[in-house]
This record gives C-alpha cells, structure tokens and sequence, in this order.
C-alpha cells in the first residue's frame, strides 16, 4: 500500500508538472537590466541589435525542439516562448526582447532552482545558429 501510495504521488507531480497552465502575463514581462550571465536557474545574453536580427531570432527559437510562441511578436519588440525538456516536460521560458540597441535573452525555469545550465546553452545556441545563418548569407 505504501509503495502505491508513492507511485500516486509521483504519477501526480509529474502530471502536475506537464499540465500546469501558464500564467503568460508572469513570464511575458521586460527583461530589464539584463547583462550576459549564467544564474540559478536562469541565463542572460545581451548583443548588439542589427537589422532583422529580432526576426532571425524569432525563427531559430521556433526551430527549437518542442518550443512554442506564448506571447508578444516581432512587431512589439518582446517574444516569449515556453520550451519543454523531452523526458519530463519541464517548463522553461524564455523573453527576447529588443530596447535601447539591444537584443536581450534571457532564460528561465519554473520548477526547481537549478537548470543545470540547459537555458545558458539554448541561448547560445541559438545565437550561434543565426550568426551561422547570417554569415552565409
């Protein structure tokens, strides 16, 4: 019985964690003063804006495994999307915004306090794939 028990409750949390809704509005918001840096739980990047450069951002984000557009466009100059790991479906968000001659990223997660670097990486990757793209013209 207490096997079953912990089998349930696991069963649930993993549901909870897959099925949670999102509240947009608490992760569609201005990055702010963001700098290039890794946190607990969240990474930062900053780099110069360039013509397009929000756009090609945007499609290469899209072309992330199992990634989603939860808020905002190109034209208003903030995006956000929520990116799911393959196993366990983990939410991570993450806001690119234009301000100021500047594109910022920045990458968080909901649940837990360590991402074990996986948002620092996204984000860098996805810079290097549209420098990659751009470079070829």
């Amino acid at each position: 019985m207490f096997w079953m028990i912990v089998v349930l409750a696991v069963v649930a949390l993993l549901a909870y964690i897959r099925l949670a809704p999102t509240d947009v509005a608490r992760w569609h918001k201005p990055v702010g003063n963001a700098e290039t840096t890794d946190g607990e739980g969240w990474s930062a990047r900053v780099v110069p804006d360039g013509a397009g450069l929000l756009s090609d951002l945007h499609q290469a984000m899209l072309g992330v495994p199992r990634t989603e557009l939860i808020a905002g466009s190109v034209g208003e100059g903030r995006l956000t999307y929520i990116t799911r790991s393959k196993l366990m479906g983990y939410p991570d968000f993450t806001t690119i915004e234009a301000e100021d001659g500047q594109i910022k990223l920045y990458g968080r997660l909901r649940f837990g306090k360590s991402d074990m670097g996986v948002n620092g990486k996204r984000l860098d990757g996805l810079l290097e794939r549209v420098q990659a793209k751009r470079a070829k013209g």
